[in-house]
């Protein structure tokens, strides 16, 4: 059966007690670190960290999740990783931090977290134009409109061709697949979000049906698979059960999220559950129908009355909505498969 999950910061706060409460117990987390994010960790602060003490190592992880286990919740993903900005461009420090996701694999393969959810987004992840948009009865949702950023200037690293990432992409498989076996962890590729290339200048490689086979060909595995994101799956093919099937016959499909939206890859915003472009019950049918029993997580919850915006798509209220919501989704989806 499908397992809810809902993604958690890795120390305990309001939610790990309300995720119980809906009867979700599994958790999808980052690494174990401070509020800071990964801003502060250059490569001067990672070299002058004791092996052992950085979030990847396997004791960090170990603690993490025993904390989440007394508290009576199962860490199933880490959606996070290491820095990988030089390994997704192949730049000089790239087998570094390559050697520390392998780190980080290993860790989880030790500690019982089965699914790494990544992505191959240089230089910058997911993009929206809008963090304030005015949803249904006044929420706040986040939009895409690409022509206001057509013309934003160049990142950095100035202009990234595909077939550059494409390159960098295999170089990085290749090592870390075998790894992951190994360690039994699967790797669940997340889409560009959104699915258009380029953005400033970055090639955006992960953004079409053809483009996630030409992933899982790159370096065949039963380890290397997709994080099937419905949102983004939905701009790039509107028939969501038929890429549920296509993938699960790969036998790719190694966590999903479980969202919506309405428009079109390069004009788009975020939904409630129920208000999309996606039949989403014949897409949790689908899912029980093909066997996917990894973990669904709610992603990308509108911000509801009451609420601040600090965290948009990631406040409580839009969250509990769309728990209650999927929960009811599975029930029927069952009990019209069981009457078949």
């Amino acid at each position: 059966m499908v397992t809810f999950a809902d993604i958690l910061p890795p120390y305990p706060n309001r939610m790990w007690t309300l995720c119980q409460q809906m009867n979700v117990t599994h958790a999808v987390t980052g690494l174990p670190i401070g509020p800071e994010g990964f801003a502060h960790w250059t490569p001067e602060r990672i070299a002058a960290t004791k092996v052992g003490e950085r979030p990847w190592d396997f004791y960090p992880m170990l603690y993490m999740t025993q904390r989440f286990a007394d508290a009576g919740l199962t860490v199933d993903v880490i959606e996070s990783s290491p820095p990988m900005d030089q390994a997704r461009l192949g730049l000089p420090g790239r087998d570094a931090e390559i050697e520390h996701v392998c780190t980080m694999i290993e860790s989880m393969g030790a500690t019982g977290i089965s699914v790494w959810c990544y992505n191959w987004m240089a230089q910058f992840n997911w993009q929206r134009t809008s963090l304030s948009t005015r949803g249904r009865g006044g929420a706040l949702v986040s939009s895409f409109d690409y022509a206001l950023v057509k013309d934003a200037p160049l990142t950095p690293a100035g202009k990234v061709p595909e077939e550059h990432l494409w390159e960098t992409l295999h170089s990085f498989l290749e090592i870390v697949v075998p790894v992951a076996e190994k360690a039994g962890v699967k790797l669940a590729m997340h889409p560009d979000d959104p699915p258009l290339s380029p953005i400033r200048g970055v090639g955006r490689i992960m953004r079409s049906i053809e483009n996630f086979d030409r992933l899982l060909d790159l370096v065949p595995s039963p380890h290397n698979g997709i994080t099937l994101c419905q949102g983004n799956f939905a701009l790039m093919a509107p028939d969501i059960p038929k890429t549920i099937r296509h993938f699960a016959e790969r036998q790719a499909i190694h966590f999903v999220h479980f969202r919506d939206v309405r428009g079109t890859p390069e004009r788009f915003e975020e939904v409630f559950h129920d208000e999309g472009k996606t039949d989403m019950l014949e897409a949790m049918r689908t899912y029980l129908e093909v066997g996917f029993d990894g973990p669904m997580r709610l992603d990308h919850a509108p911000t509801m009355e009451g609420e601040g915006n600090d965290q948009p798509g990631y406040e409580i209220l839009g969250r509990l909505f769309a728990t209650g919501y999927m929960t009811g989704l599975r029930e029927a989806a069952m009990k019209e498969l069981s009457r078949r």
